[in-house]
């Protein structure tokens, strides 16, 4: 099982919005120049997050993405199914009721693969939901002080440094 680019493109998203200045929302054109990925990509990986109420969209001149609820409550998991869809690994095309025609094994071996699939669901689930985008951040960043910058007019290099008494 492998996710899409999609999903690492919106957990960036989040975490670049986590630790964006609250009070002044980040144009998605900010955002996508600085990952350098496609802006008309970007605004589909968008539309899914607000659409699933993880960020907001602000219109207007001064308007742009903010997180719609705090990161200690964005859950990975929410961020996967907003761009995949709920976890499910097994296709479950019955292709295993063809191999065993007619046959009491094919509705046995059909049972025994969908169990083992769904226990491997639920432990995804499980493990996804446990973790959330503020655990994220706090293992990168090596403290609970989440930095806050204005992406619109600083990097996070920029302020890490200010914060250590660094000059440019």
């Amino acid at each position: 099982m492998q996710l899409t680019k999609g999903v690492e493109q919106a957990i960036c998203i989040i975490v670049i919005l986590s630790t964006q200045d609250k009070n002044v929302p980040l144009s998605s054109n900010e955002i996508s120049r600085r990952l350098e990925v496609s802006p008309s990509y970007l605004k589909k990986i968008i539309r899914k997050l607000v659409v699933k109420q993880i960020i907001t969209s602000v219109p207007g001149n001064n308007g742009g993405l903010t997180l719609a609820k705090s990161v200690d409550k964005i859950k990975n998991l929410e961020i996967i199914e907003a761009m995949e869809g709920p976890i499910s690994m097994f296709p479950d095309t019955g292709l295993i009721e063809k191999a065993f025609k007619d046959g009491e094994y094919a509705e046995k071996g059909m049972d025994v693969l969908r169990r083992m699939f769904s226990r491997a669901d639920q432990l995804l689930i499980e493990f996804f939901s446990s973790q959330t985008v503020v655990d994220l951040l706090k293992e990168s960043f090596g403290t609970t002080d989440i930095p806050t910058l204005n992406w619109n007019t600083a990097s996070l290099s920029d302020v890490l440094r200010e914060k250590k008494g660094e000059k440019k």
